[in-house]
């Protein structure tokens, strides 16, 4: 059964993750990012191989009448595992991107989109915010490039669906079965409440017994600078390049210090607030 950690693209995911890696799969107290890869991502083209073949593989209709079998196939040893999924909760046709059957439960990111928009401009390279706007709005929103035989990452590159940050939150936020709400802000200004919340749904979810030390080791090592450090240490595979320069961009860049306060125009702010009004009301963003 799979516990996803879900959430709209550059909302904390990562962080989360990787707190988590770091309580159910560091033997020792020594974080690495390269723990991460035991939550893998979905969806990815090595589940879809007994499928569509490379032809087909950028075809989201097509690839979404199997969403539901890769994971019957992934569920068959019957263990809990955990995903990292940007993917929207959606519906094309008669194929939903995932179901009770093949769901423990999910935990859910959400960012203040105020916010999130200065990652969107820096982490997809877009010029200016009126174009990290558009995406943030776009209803058709994509992620994933097209299939390529001579890349070296061919398994990554996946065609996935965020929708709009409003359409991303409404989606997950209708999945009933051990639905947790993590707000990235709450992590920032009480990480160890935060992170205890999550260790306390992982232990009842999984029935597993976490220790308090174990807990504040880890609350202790995900702190944002330390992973920041680590990334520039040590490197961090998922780091984006500039589409303009080819550079590698840090993962981690400003994190709790991206204020939307001291980056956005008055007119920027106000058309997200009243883009995505009610669910910022609800999630008390305004």
């Amino acid at each position: 059964m799979i516990i996803w950690l879900a959430s709209y693209p550059k909302s904390g995911n990562t962080w989360v993750r990787s707190f988590i890696a770091s309580l159910l799969f560091n033997e020792n107290d020594n974080l690495s990012l390269k723990n991460l890869s035991n939550i893998p991502q979905f969806p990815l083209r090595s589940y879809f191989n007994n499928f569509v073949n490379n032809h087909e593989i950028d075809d989201l209709k097509k690839v979404s009448s199997y969403w539901i079998k890769s994971q019957q196939i992934i569920n068959l040893d019957k263990k809990v595992k955990f995903f990292k999924t940007h993917h929207a909760l959606c519906k094309i046709n008669s194929s939903i991107f995932t179901n009770y059957e093949n769901s423990l439960g999910v935990i859910y990111i959400v960012r203040d989109p105020r916010n999130v928009i200065s990652s969107i401009k820096y982490h997809f390279s877009k010029e200016n915010y009126i174009e990290a706007k558009n995406f943030l709005f776009d209803e058709n929103k994509c992620l994933g490039k097209k299939f390529d035989e001579t890349s070296k990452d061919k398994n990554r590159d996946i065609v996935t669906l965020i929708a709009s940050w409003k359409t991303h939150y409404n989606s997950w936020k209708n999945f009933k079965k051990n639905y947790l709400l993590i707000k990235y802000e709450n992590l920032v200004s009480n990480p160890y409440e935060e992170f205890t919340k999550i260790s306390e749904y992982l232990a009842k979810l999984i029935n597993i017994k976490i220790q308090e030390d174990k807990i504040l080791k880890a609350v202790e090592n995900n702190n944002f600078e330390n992973l920041k450090k680590i990334e520039n240490r040590d490197g961090f595979a998922e780091q984006a390049k500039d589409t303009n320069t080819g550079k590698t961009k840090s993962f981690f860049n400003l994190g709790p210090k991206n204020k939307w306060q001291e980056k956005l125009n008055i007119e920027i702010s106000q058309s997200i607030e009243e883009k995505f009004e009610i669910e910022m009301k609800e999630l008390g963003y305004l």
